[in-house]
């Protein structure tokens, strides 16, 4: 039997499978992909805390799905896409190196489109993403924002993981421990 860990999300039951990253840290992994339901309630809520942001950007690939539906809800046009590696389109665009995340354990890169660079570029950017855990991840998007010459505004996600909870300076709709 799969050990699960149930969160409330804003009035919606989610069952988190238990998954060991090593022998010391096990997670609950927090999954959208291909949950129609999950992604659309998440997105819905978080639209509602987008405030005054002028575009908003996240990272592939869990997060696409979920920032389509908070551009959808709070009526923005265009989001912006950091990806984890160079596309043939991308040769005119920006990338920025950032640390390891929880579930990487390896550093990592952003590169983001020449299209996007001009869609942040002198606008107020809300970051959108599933989980925020160590915030390496959102490091990363922060220097993506500013090299772009963006401004964050706000920082949004669905969950936030162990001591990130803690954090004043982002917005998130439930927490779930690290084990």
């Amino acid at each position: 039997m799969e050990k699960v860990f149930k969160v409330d999300i804003k009035g919606f039951e989610a069952k988190l499978p238990l998954i060991a990253l090593s022998d010391k840290i096990t997670i609950a992994f927090f999954n959208l992909h291909g949950d129609a339901l999950l992604t659309e309630h998440c997105g819905k809520e978080l639209a509602k805390l987008v405030g005054d942001s002028e575009v908003l950007i996240t990272a592939e690939s869990k997060g696409l799905q979920l920032t389509h539906v908070v551009a959808r809800e709070a009526n923005l046009p265009d989001y912006a896409v950091a990806r984890k590696s160079k596309k043939l389109y991308m040769n005119d665009g920006i990338s920025v190196q950032y640390g390891a995340s929880i579930t990487t354990g390896k550093p990592q890169e952003f590169f983001l489109s020449a299209r996007d660079v001009n869609l942040i570029k002198g606008k107020k950017v809300c970051i959108v993403d599933d989980v925020l855990s160590t915030g390496t991840s959102l490091a990363g998007l922060e220097s993506l924002i500013e090299k772009a010459g963006g401004i964050v505004n706000k920082k949004l996600f669905v969950l936030a993981e162990g001591d990130a909870q803690n954090r004043p300076d982002v917005e998130f709709l439930a927490t779930i421990p690290l084990f």
